[in-house]
């Protein structure tokens, strides 16, 4: 059925509206912030592939390791991630230049195209135009969704290809031409963008088929077990890989499951699915009980719709409790979307009940998200100590320079051309003994920054060296992309960030 023009001029409208504001919280101050430790990693990852053609994690005179040298073999390959992201950016290093803006800007793109694709998918699930710009508005102001889609790292890529894979597999469902290419190329990106991820978008997908499309069921998995097969070299490369000492000893201690499942449950409480809309759940039902004189109207359609979802979401918590190095917000990246597409639908569900009721629970939402200081950082400066430790490097030291650093030396890297020894990296620190310049970090890290921050007190001639204090605040990270963590605005209360300088 054809839809009203005034219907199509509404939707073009919204959508206009939608990049729009896409565009601005995504892009707006892209570059102000210096790249972090882990943004560094993947930047400087990514340069190698413009002279060497593969990513690896030594470049001739830096090493780019954080994990004692455990992310690539003798020929510094690199195999700690998947090469997706590295390739990406380096294309656009390639066609933009090297810069800080250039490093954020496809993750940024993909977390643009994740908005609209959220949009579509919502509007094929649910058919509704209004449950689907919900969510995109609750996406939107979702500030863990905004702030890491503006990381120079794979999580908006990985969010970006789940939530496609998903669309793919509903449209095949509904026996759409292009579905099985498409679930195919998706799901074997979301492999490389992080493979970690492949698991429970395969294992809901597979489970969804065959409990109530067994008819589809073989066509699905086909086109996975595909995937898999073209994949298979890649997985067994990705196996020889050398894991850190106590990651496997850590995986399956009972302690840290428990411990990352309480994590991670706060978490997606605290960022994704307030408990109270427990109390939204309640309304609509109510709603639904006022509207069709039933507690339980819904088609099975319905439900089989809404599983899809949660098993997407239970099989991926699993994964992640399981196989990620700390209970930290960004492994839940490709969950941010999801949940965004059940809140709007309760929200619009909760309508039948009382317009005012969903229009609350939307301010709500919003308002307690803090886009209000996100929307301070995308529109003021901010300093922070990597900013100044770079800044105060290249007026004042040469190329030629050797530098000792605790935690920190990724951005160092990218930043400068000079050689840094030190960081999380566990190469030889003797360099470090006659190094031009020693900055030595307030905060200690882990036990790796322990390590190297001992060895510098009791090696580095401290008498040969002055101290010199840079006018930017000494906080642990330039800043991070969890919630809890991040500063949106330039921290004054902390101690000047200082280093050493050789004078003799």
């Amino acid at each position: 059925m054809k839809k009203p023009r005034n219907y199509q001029w509404t939707e073009k409208f919204l959508l206009v509206l939608i990049f729009c504001s896409a565009c601005f919280l995504l892009l707006g101050n892209l570059g102000n912030q210096y790249l972090w430790q882990d943004e560094a990693q993947t930047a400087l990852v990514s340069k190698t592939i413009l002279e060497h053609g593969v990513p690896r994690g030594y470049d001739g005179k830096n090493f780019f390791s954080q994990e004692l040298e455990a992310e690539y073999g003798e020929d510094y390959i690199w195999k700690w991630h998947p090469w997706l992201s590295f390739y990406v950016l380096a294309a656009f290093f390639k066609v933009f230049g090297i810069g800080t803006f250039v490093a954020r800007l496809p993750f940024a793109l993909f977390g643009i195209a994740t908005v609209f694709l959220t949009y579509a998918f919502c509007k094929r699930l649910w058919q509704s135009r209004a449950v689907a710009a919900v969510a995109a508005l609750l996406l939107l102001t979702s500030v863990p969704f905004l702030l890491l889609s503006r990381q120079c790292r794979y999580y908006s890529l990985v969010s970006f290809f789940c939530l496609l894979s998903l669309y793919a597999y509903i449209r095949l469902l509904e026996g759409g031409k292009l579905a099985p290419v498409t679930l195919f190329f998706s799901s074997s990106l979301v492999f490389h963008a992080n493979y970690m991820y492949f698991v429970p978008l395969i294992a809901a997908v597979i489970l969804h088929s065959l409990l109530f499309h067994r008819r589809r069921l073989r066509a699905v998995l086909l086109i996975l077990g595909l995937v898999v097969l073209i994949n298979i070299p890649w997985i067994v490369w990705f196996a020889t890989m050398r894991y850190g000492p106590s990651y496997g000893a850590r995986m399956f201690s009972t302690e840290r499951l428990i411990l990352f499942t309480k994590v991670y449950l706060v978490k997606i409480g605290l960022y994704m699915l307030p408990p109270y809309l427990l109390l939204i759940a309640l309304l609509a039902v109510v709603g639904n009980r006022v509207a069709t004189g039933h507690f339980v109207s819904r088609s099975r359609i319905f439900w089989q719709k809404l599983l899809l979802l949660l098993f997407f979401v239970f099989f991926s918590i699993i994964v992640v409790i399981f196989t990620s190095s700390g209970p930290f917000l960004r492994f839940l990246a490709p969950l941010i979307p999801i949940f965004e597409i059940l809140i709007a639908f309760l929200i619009v569900a909760v309508a039948r009940f009382h317009i005012v009721f969903s229009i609350a629970a939307i301010a709500i939402l919003v308002f307690t998200s803090s886009i209000a200081d996100f929307l301070y950082e995308i529109t003021h400066d901010y300093d922070g100590p990597i900013e100044g430790i770079v800044n105060y490097l290249n007026e004042n030291a040469s190329d030629d320079d050797v530098v000792a650093i605790t935690y920190g030396d990724m951005p160092l890297k990218f930043y400068t051309n000079m050689r840094i020894v030190g960081g999380l990296t566990g190469q030889e620190l003797s360099p470090a003994r006659q190094a031009e310049w020693v900055v030595l970090r307030k905060y200690t890290i882990c036990e790796k920054d322990a390590a190297v921050r001992q060895y510098l007190r009791q090696n580095v001639p401290w008498h040969n060296y002055e101290k010199i204090e840079i006018d930017y605040p000494d906080i642990p990270f330039e800043n991070r992309e969890e919630p809890d963590q991040h500063n949106f605005k330039t921290v004054t209360d902390a101690e000047k960030v200082f280093m050493f300088r050789k004078i003799r």
